[in-house]
């Protein structure tokens, strides 16, 4: 990998949905036919893990796995998008806003290898959803129970804040992977008012029946929709990061009530 500011496609990293000849979406067009054209899961993620359709998230994605942070200076970086994950029919449907620089952009799993993930996992874990109370890296023996993990944003962005247009552009390989597994899905977590934003016009793309005006986001709102005639629940949750984990305004107490009702619902 000497030269590379990325995992190649195939090359062996745990988890890697792609080979050599997955195809690339180098543009926004590129994006909504290659998702819409997933057939599965495998194909799909493969897809995914290889996009390079925003010009801004790609650069800033491979620059970081190039400098990389000083603890983590010996580590090779995944730096390319990271594709949803868990299990291929969930229950529940854990959605958040995107991969962090130096956690899924560096192990090639969400919410794997940060401080945010450490929360999330440690509840998981509590509630029933992971195997582990920890996700520190893509082959460390985690899985999840019942669930599926993704982001709405598969890249890292700088300042965790990825452009309307990278929203917007990203969006196909979220709604395409909702719908391939929304015949079993009974709940939706929502970590983030993006997340819940997002979600919303996802779920309205991938088939859902929803409410004409979208709730406002909040820990713990819940709102029932539908798919198929049948009722999905679609819960609200603060997201675990730092600045809300180190100010009170996420306790694991908070975090685990959330997800104690997903499993509730989800049975």
């Amino acid at each position: 990998m000497a030269g590379m500011s990325f995992v190649p496609p195939g090359s062996g990293w745990p988890g890697d949905p792609a080979t050599p000849d997955t195809p690339v979406a180098r543009d926004p067009a590129e994006v909504r036919e290659l998702a819409a054209a997933g057939r599965t899961l495998a194909e799909l993620t493969a897809r995914q893990s290889v996009c390079r359709a925003c010009p801004r998230l790609v650069a800033w994605r491979e620059e970081v796995a190039d400098t990389r942070r000083r603890a983590f200076a010996d580590q090779t970086y995944w730096g390319r998008p990271v594709a949803g994950w868990g299990e291929e029919e969930p229950r529940t449907l854990i959605l958040g806003l995107a991969p962090a620089a130096h956690g899924g952009n560096r192990t090639g799993r969400i919410f794997t290898g940060d401080r945010s993930g450490d929360w999330l996992f440690a509840s998981l874990h509590r509630t029933g959803f992971a195997a582990l109370p920890t996700s520190v890296h893509a082959g460390d023996g985690q899985r999840l129970i019942g669930a599926r993990m993704m982001a709405a944003v598969r890249c890292a962005p700088p300042a965790n804040k990825p452009t309307p247009q990278e929203r917007e552009t990203c969006l196909p390989w979220l709604v395409r992977e909702i719908a391939l597994v929304a015949g079993t899905v009974k709940v939706i977590v929502a970590l983030g008012g993006f997340a819940w934003q997002a979600g919303w016009a996802a779920l309205r793309e991938a088939g859902y029946e929803l409410p004409r005006a979208r709730p406002r986001f909040g820990h713990g709102v819940e709102v029932e929709i539908g798919y198929g005639g049948a009722p999905v629940h679609l819960l609200g949750c603060y997201h675990p990061s730092q600045q809300n984990t180190f100010t009170g305004r996420v306790t694991e107490a908070m975090l685990d009530a959330v997800f104690a009702r997903a499993a509730e619902l989800s049975k």
